[in-house]
Order: C-alpha cells, then sequence, then structure tokens
C-alpha cells in the first residue's frame, strides 16, 4: 500500500495541548506559542491548554501529567528547554514518561535545521514519544524551530500518527 492510500480516513479535528517551557517569558511574551495555536486552528484542530512552565523537571512533568490527566489531548506540542545548557531540562523531563518513542523526529528535525542554521543543528536534541495515547513533541522555543518543526514535520504526519495510536 503506498502512503497517500494509507494516510486517508485519519482523524482530524484533534485536540491539542501547547506547553512552552521557559523561566523567562510568560504567556504574553511566548511568540512560538502563539504561532503553534495559530496553526493549530488553520490545521482544523483545536486548541485545548496553552501554558507556560518554568524550566525544572518536576514542573515539566507535573505539568504534563495534569494535563493528560484532565484534559486528555490527542497532541501536546511542547516549546523550549531543548538545548544544551545545565537549564534546558524538558528532555530529562519527558523522556522517562515515554511508552514509545519517535527516534526519527529528532533525526529529521536536525537534518532541516542544518538546512537552515548550518552545523549548529548538531546542538538540537528535539525528540517525540508517546504516553497513552498522546503523541508528545519537544521542540526548541525559537519561533523559526517552531515553525520548521510544525509545517515541515509535525502537521503533515500528526493525523497519520493518531490513526496508529488509535488503533
Amino acid at each position: 500500500m503506498g502512503i497517500v492510500p494509507h494516510k486517508q480516513h485519519t482523524p482530524s479535528n484533534l485536540k491539542i495541548a501547547i506547553i512552552s517551557v521557559s523561566t523567562t517569558r510568560g504567556i504574553a511574551e511566548d511568540k512560538s506559542g502563539a504561532w503553534i495555536k495559530q496553526q493549530i486552528k488553520k490545521e482544523g484542530h483545536e486548541t485545548v491548554v496553552h501554558h507556560v512552565v518554568p524550566d525544572e523537571i518536576g514542573a515539566i512533568q507535573s505539568m504534563v501529567q495534569h494535563v493528560l490527566e484532565k484534559v486528555a489531548p490527542n497532541a501536546i506540542l511542547m516549546s523550549g528547554g531543548t538545548g544544551i545548557s545545565s537549564k534546558d531540562v524538558t528532555i530529562e523531563a519527558m523522556s522517562p514518561m515515554f511508552h514509545k518513542t519517535l527516534t526519527s523526529f529528532g533525526v529529521l528535525f536536525a537534518q532541516l535545521s542544518f538546512d537552515e542554521i548550518d552545523s549548529a543543528a548538531i546542538m538540537s536534541r528535539a525528540t517525540a514519544g508517546i504516553i497513552g495515547q498522546t503523541v508528545v513533541f519537544c521542540m526548541p522555543g525559537s519561533l523559526n524551530a517552531c515553525k520548521l518543526a510544525c509545517s515541515d514535520l509535525i502537521f503533515p504526519e500528526l493525523g497519520h500518527i493518531m490513526k496508529h495510536i488509535l488503533e
């Protein structure tokens, strides 16, 4: 079966949560989260949560667990905290929570980033995984990185991913 027939009959109107990780920005300064929210609407989906959480492992895990239990979104799009500084802990917070990891997401994101930012792409730790019936994408917090991840990887495959998760 080719990819086009395989992608037919995928879920639409998905419930998506946005969690931005930052110790310096609030919701009003969250340009990446605001852009993601606009794209969710443009794609025909619904934003069910938009929060900013401090870049602390416990705070990130608590927020994600709260969103999973209270809102049960199909997807969580996380921006920020994926860098290599000691304060960037999104990956350390999320990796233990994943039941399955989408290992190609980080590789493909780095490849696309390389085309835009050259060798600095080596510092990307973008990752994705599945918790129960929710897919979680962790991407850098910059607006350009969020645009790249969402436009080229996440939104083109989100319905297809959900089809497989819900099988």
